[in-house]
């Protein structure tokens, strides 16, 4: 049977979109002044957290000089800061700073994953290398089992989790449950999706999301658990 370790060491060898190998090795060869000098991870990113955990949140994809420098998901960046922040707020992280994979961070009932692992382009994986990814996710909601709440942060991560979801042989009410911030859908099963705008800087700088906002989902996540 596989395990959530065995599945994560498959994710690190991961070499099937030669376009994201190229992009995330040349991250690393060519980073910016600030990190010159670091070694980068460079690989694709595996998830992170509880095994047991009953929060799920999925993102998009790794930043290519944040995750895919320090070697974990959404570690290292300004979208980092305000996850990490907020799930320490809410008791599910050991720390409100997330710095590298070996700062001693640890997840409590929580575990993060994202639609695709490795950095893409402009933030843009293609429509193949989400196909390609998925099956990875699909392996993560099997092997999760004590799920019951999921935080999409983004449309993107929203579909994505939608998908891997039916292909895991969950089911999806009709009419299909529409991304915003805020929504909650109900997947039956005890298990509900909430949606939020994603903490990048395009969203934190123009104010689409602030703090208020992004913690009022994690708030609704807590009362579900609870």
């Amino acid at each position: 049977m596989q395990t959530l370790a065995g599945l994560n060491q498959t994710v690190v060898r991961c070499r099937k979109c030669p376009r994201l190998v190229r992009w995330r090795e040349q991250a690393a060869k060519e980073p910016p002044r600030r990190y010159q000098g670091e070694r980068y991870w460079a690989k694709p990113l595996p998830g992170f957290g509880d095994p047991n955990a009953r929060l799920l949140i999925v993102g998009l994809a790794p930043a290519a000089h944040g995750g895919n420098r320090t070697g974990r998901i959404f570690t290292g960046d300004r979208s980092g800061d305000w996850l990490y922040g907020t799930l320490h707020a809410f008791g599910f992280s050991s720390q409100a700073t997330s710095i590298h994979r070996d700062d001693g961070l640890k997840l409590n009932d929580c575990y993060i994953t994202a639609a695709v692992r490795c950095a893409p382009p402009l933030n843009k994986p293609a429509f193949s290398e989400f196909e390609r990814c998925r099956p990875y996710l699909v392996a993560e909601l099997k092997l999760l089992k004590r799920v019951r709440v999921v935080v999409a942060l983004g449309k993107i991560a929203f579909d994505s989790f939608l998908k891997a979801h039916q292909e895991n042989g969950g089911t999806v009410p009709k009419p299909r449950p529409q991304f915003g911030h805020g929504s909650v859908a109900r997947l039956g099963g005890n298990l509900t999706l909430l949606g939020s705008y994603h903490p990048s800087q395009q969203n934190t700088f123009t104010g689409r999301l602030t703090r208020e906002m992004f913690h009022g989902v994690f708030e609704k996540a807590r009362e579900l658990i609870r």
